[in-house]
């Protein structure tokens, strides 16, 4: 799926879809996969560099970022600060925080502080990109920059259940985990115990929500409100990654094994402990597919879904757990 200019958005089964290009999002969350791996392997290097050189050049010098390029290296669209941007943030902040390579440290660290400048409204964003925020601040405590976006971010992220359910939007839509792990993250960060412990609460809440006969089930592509009664679909393997990624988080603040059986079933989620029963990715391959729908599983394998599934068994090793079994 990883050319020489970065990594393609979609496939047709397991062929690149070269003909629809590239996409930040994807990009950036593949460079947070390699930056997490740890590896000294060339072709691993190889490919975060790629993925650093594509993110990097996707943000502008007032720190809106490009999303869609081409197949011929052209960006397609006006520079923005939406998901992707809120992506390539996250993505920035993990090279930033890992000292094994200070020239991509330096480099990351001044695209990042370009993108910080902007500030977003949109919750899913502004969840993403804490965590790069954050990241930059653990390493440079100074950081006016990230302060001061993490200070306007955490008075943005919803912390407040509303009357219907103990979640603080009124309906599910995507990536939901990424907000309680955001006001977690945010809340550590800058010493508000409230925010962490409101975010914990808002995780227990969706994991518990989201759990059907022991297994994950995660909300649909459409969302789910109040009313809701699973299982819903399409289910896509970002949500599973996004509760791997808060749960993995929650673990790490509070050493309560709650939080690892969580990962677990997220892990599960991929592994056939779903709604189907259905394995989620190519034990050949490691390839992800793209959903789980009523009838079956989407057979494409698309960088989105295989990037959520490396990312989850990432995270079940950080815990302790065994990614061909789920067990310690």
């Amino acid at each position: 799926m990883t050319d020489g200019r970065g990594l393609f958005e979609h496939a047709l089964y397991a062929q690149p879809r070269r003909a629809h290009g590239y996409c930040v999002d994807d990009v950036a969350r593949a460079l947070v996969v390699v930056v997490r791996a740890q590896s000294s392997w060339p072709v691993v290097q190889r490919l975060g560099e790629t993925y650093l050189r594509f993110v990097e050049g996707a943000v502008i010098a007032d720190g809106r970022a490009h999303n869609r390029m081409n197949e011929a290296g052209e960006w397609t669209d006006e520079p923005g600060i939406g998901d992707w941007w809120g992506r390539a943030v996250a993505a920035l902040g993990a090279v930033v925080a890992d000292p094994s390579d200070p020239t991509a440290r330096l480099r990351a660290t001044r695209a990042l502080q370009h993108a910080l400048a902007q500030r977003p409204t949109e919750v899913r964003t502004l969840s993403f990109a804490v965590v790069g925020a954050a990241d930059l601040l653990a390493v440079r405590p100074r950081s006016s920059l990230a302060r001061e976006f993490l200070t306007y971010a955490l008075a943005r992220l919803p912390r407040h259940r509303i009357a219907e359910w103990d979640w603080p939007e009124p309906r599910l839509r995507y990536a939901n985990a990424s907000l309680p792990e955001a006001l977690m993250v945010a809340g550590r960060a800058l010493g508000d115990e409230d925010a962490v412990d409101r975010g914990l609460g808002f995780l227990r809440f969706l994991l518990e929500l989201e759990t059907r006969d022991g297994h994950l089930s995660v909300t649909g592509h459409c969302g789910r409100g109040p009313d809701g009664i699973g299982p819903g679909f399409d289910q896509q393997p970002i949500e599973a990654a996004a509760m791997a990624d808060a749960c993995a988080r929650a673990f790490r603040l509070t050493d309560d094994p709650y939080w690892r059986a969580g990962v677990a079933r997220a892990l599960g989620w991929f592994t056939g402990d779903n709604d189907l029963g259905i394995a989620m990715t190519d034990p050949l391959t490691g390839a992800g597919f793209d959903g789980l729908e009523p009838g079956g599983r989407n057979e494409n394998r698309g960088a989105e879904s295989t990037l959520a599934a490396l990312s989850t068994f990432q995270r079940a090793r950080e815990v302790g757990l065994s990614p061909r079994t789920g067990r310690s």
